[in-house]
Formats: structure tokens, sequence, C-alpha cells
């Protein structure tokens, strides 16, 4: 269901998934209130839902469609600016699956592109059922659970689709003993909604957490995020070690890219590094973990059963690099442990 004001958007984004054979759009709706209409009368898998429209808005209809169709996927469709990554963020939270920036500018031919060419990208990741396919047993979830054996000096976090929620829960139960150790994340995600993200985490621990700053000294018990656009490549410079920012190609079609940071982490913690790898589209964060691990560093993963996507958590799991595959809310437990 394509739910949006703009009759020139909604046809556009029509005509785009209109030609995709796996995709059938079942309904449109111009406000909140008629997809909540609509949406008693249609069983939609995925929802594209516009955050500003009159009458209801996104974050009004939100909690309402997820009511009568609490299997649909949200995708929550705004326009790139500082106000809407915040009420987006607090969509992810009230349940939404997903979300994508409109095309600053419509006249921009690869810019228009590259929206449809991720929006059918997300939404054939987000029917149901798709990442559970031909998963076995043995992978959903490790039965024995190994934790390192030597210290951990650092903590690396990668994530994507569905990462926001994650990492909220995850926050949220290391707030009481938080690690002393740094921490460094690279989430997927645009500029203007890393900055929403970072404020978001730090309120959640009570300790500092930023987006990475050319140039700034890392400091134990604080988190670096990724900005949006750029990839965090940390150095060693003498005792210290430095954030580094980049716009060094995309890697994995992504910038910021989990795989650099973990390679640049690989040359000052070595086997002293503890990676996770949440729930997110593709297989970044794959060639970093299985060089970590072959290193003797740690890689735990979050399982099928809590991944919005189970993309880049299975990648890892199924090279068999992983010394634990965990739902979301055993992960903090798992790294309070991991860094005692």
């Amino acid at each position: 269901m394509i739910v949006e004001d703009s009759a020139v958007m909604r046809g556009l984004i029509t005509h785009a998934l209109e030609d995709v054979p796996e995709i059938q759009i079942v309904a449109t709706a111009f406000d909140g209130a008629m997809a909540i209409e609509n949406l008693k009368h249609t069983q939609a898998d995925v929802i594209l839902l516009d955050i500003e429209m009159p009458c209801m808005d996104g974050i009004t209809a939100l909690p309402q469609l997820l009511k009568i169709s609490p299997q649909s996927r949200v995708i929550m469709v705004s326009d790139l600016m500082l106000p809407n990554a915040t009420i987006t963020l607090r969509a992810l939270e009230l349940g939404a699956s997903d979300y994508i920036a409109k095309p600053s500018a419509r006249n921009n031919q690869n810019e228009t592109q590259q929206f449809y060419r991720d929006l059918i990208q997300k939404i054939k990741a987000l029917t149901p059922h798709r990442h559970m396919d031909s998963v076995s047993a043995e992978l959903l979830r490790y039965h024995a659970l190994a934790y390192p054996t030597i210290p951990v000096k650092a903590i690396a976090i990668g994530s994507s689709t569905g990462g926001p929620q994650a990492l909220g829960t995850i926050f949220e139960g290391l707030a009481s003993q938080f690690p002393r150790q740094p921490v460094f994340i690279t989430q997927h995600m645009p500029s203007g909604f890393t900055t929403i993200l970072a404020r978001h985490l730090s309120q959640l621990v009570q300790h500092p957490c930023v987006e990475g700053k050319d140039g700034e000294v890392v400091q134990d018990s604080s988190v670096y995020l990724a900005p949006g656009d750029y990839h965090m490549v940390p150095e060693k410079l003498g005792s210290k070690t430095i954030i580094r920012i980049n716009q060094d190609p995309l890697v994995n079609f992504c910038r910021p890219a989990i795989d650099p940071m973990l390679h640049a982490l690989l040359k000052i913690y070595g086997k002293h590094l503890l990676v996770v790898i949440l729930t997110g589209m593709g297989c970044d964060g794959l060639a970093g973990s299985r060089a970590i691990a072959a290193q003797g560093g740690t890689i735990i993963a979050q399982d099928a059963g809590t991944s919005v996507v189970w993309g880049m958590p299975r990648a890892v799991t199924e090279s068999k690099l992983c010394s634990a595959v965990l739902p979301v809310n055993e992960i903090a437990p798992y790294i309070i442990r991991a860094c005692i």
C-alpha cells in the first residue's frame, strides 16, 4: 500500500513499482485516515507511509495501522530534513521497520533512480518470511555460547535495516553496567539521521555518544557513531586512538560502511576486538568480521527471529565466524559478561 498525499509522488512510486513482478500494489491512500480504512479491507505486506500529510499524518496513523495489521511491515518515507529525522526515529520506535528518504531534487534523474532502486530493494527484503528461507535450525541459534578468553579492549557494532531499534534495546540493557571499553558503531544512515541517533543513544545510557569527528581522541566508556555519508576508520597515533572519517567510495553500496571500520579497528585492537553484527540487508561486515575472527577476535550476531532483515547477521553466521547468535535482548548481557 502506498500512503502519500502528493499525487505526483504517488504516481511516480506507482509507476516505478508496477513493473516489478514480485510487487503488487494493492491500494493507495492520500492520508493516514484513508490508509486505515483501506487496511481494514485489504491485506498489505508492506506499507509505504509518508510522514507529512493532511488530516492524519504518518506518525499518528502508524500505531493504528499496526494494530489492524501487526504482520505488515512499514517503511516511513520522509524528506531529508533534521526535524523529519527525529520523527522518523520516533516512528521506528513505534514499530516501523525501515525508512527511506525522498530524493531531494525530483529533477535529478540519477538521485531519483537511486531512490527507486533502494525502495524496491527494501520492499523485497521486508516481505514476510523472506529472510527465513532455507534457514536451518542449527543456524538460528548456537546452543553453546563462547565468550572471549582474552581481554576485550574495544567493541564494534554494525547495523542496517532495523538497526536503530536493535541498538536501542542493546543500549537500554547496557545502561546499568556500561562497559569501560570504547564502542564504535556504523549504522547505515544518511547525514542528519545519525545526529539524532547519537543523541538518542546517549540519553539511553547517560554516557557520551557522538558522531565521529576527524581527529577526535577516543576515550573509554564513550560511543562513536559513523556520521552519515562518511566512513569511520579510526587509527593509532602514538599512544592514542584517533577518529578518522572520509568520503572514500561506497563499500558494499554503503557509506558509511561497516567493513572499513572493522578493518581499521583490527589494526589497532587485533584479537582484543568484540564485533556485534545486527539486523540488516546484504553482507556488509562479513569481510571485516572474517579478518578479525582469523586474528582471534570475537564475533557475535543477532538471530533471525529478532532481526527485521536477517541478511548481514546471516552472512557471518553461515560463514561460521560467530561465537554466539543471540536474540537482541540477550546481546547486552553477553557484552557485559565479555567485557568484565
